[in-house]
């Protein structure tokens, strides 16, 4: 019972067709690198001509790629191809708008783990694609000591002792960023050996620049939370060396493009 039902019911098996790829809205193209591996995947007779690669600017009713092939075969890989290269699109798109926005500071934009279930490595290398870094790949490529570690550890100075020690009992050699929420706890992370970065989490852009300063260069610092198109600059402004947003991930527009397919004469 598997198959393109519909496509097979319309047309015969040895119909062949071609297709174009158009894109509908001007952004930043992700996702051409899968198109070889998704076109195997569905029929090896399918044939592209890429006329755009990832990272490339593209504007409404450009064609970046045409397409030859079995038409059923065309017409099933659509909606599949069409899913990857419009979010992945849509990503790179949204990070490279970011990234404009802070050019000058010294601020590096990061996404985070907040992703879609299955997709994290695609979704970070679309980030990548539109020019900003990635932080975490996930829970054990650094140690962060958010709100709820520090609480249930009876703060920072013995959530950081606990990870330190972890770390030296296993020969380790990982970062250590702790969240703060108030210049407070900026301080007692600054009291705390082993802390390589700090958070400022949900801090106004001033409040960061009175951090930035107190904290100097004794470790990294990164700003958190009300980060968005209208805030960004200002909190690039404030000195900090990373600026983070989720939303590049998890709030986004996928990039609007079809793929249109018709018999060869």
């Amino acid at each position: 019972m598997q198959g393109d039902h519909s496509s097979l019911a319309c047309f015969p098996d040895n119909l062949h067709g071609k297709a174009q790829l158009m894109i509908k809205a001007d952004g930043v193209l992700a996702g051409m690198a899968l198109i070889p591996q998704l076109f195997h995947h569905a029929d090896q007779q399918l044939q592209f001509t890429s006329l755009a690669k990832d990272g490339d600017t593209v504007k409404s009713g450009q064609v970046i790629m045409h397409a030859d092939g079995p038409m059923v075969s065309l017409l099933s890989i659509e909606r599949i191809m069409l899913n990857y290269l419009q979010r992945l699109s849509g990503i790179a798109t949204q990070t490279r708008h970011m990234v404009q926005l802070i050019a000058g500071t010294q601020a590096t934009l990061l996404d985070t783990r907040k992703t879609t279930p299955g997709w994290r490595g695609l979704e970070k290398w679309a980030v990548q694609v539109g020019g900003a870094k990635n932080h975490r790949m996930g829970l054990y490529d650094m140690i962060m000591l958010k709100d709820n570690h520090v609480d249930f550890s009876g703060g920072i100075a013995q959530a950081v002792s606990h990870a330190t020690q972890y770390l030296k009992d296993r020969q380790w050699d990982m970062g250590i960023e702790v969240e703060t929420r108030n210049l407070d706890e900026v301080n007692q992370a600054l009291q705390s050996p082993g802390v390589t970065r700090i958070m400022l989490d949900n801090f106004s852009p001033e409040q960061c620049k009175v951090a930035v300063q107190r904290i100097g260069n004794r470790c990294e610092t990164e700003a958190s939370g009300n980060l968005n198109s209208s805030t960004l600059l200002a909190y690039a402004q404030s000195g900090v060396d990373y600026l983070s947003m989720g939303s590049l991930t998890h709030s986004v527009t996928s990039l609007d493009m079809n793929f249109k397919a018709t018999c060869k004469d």
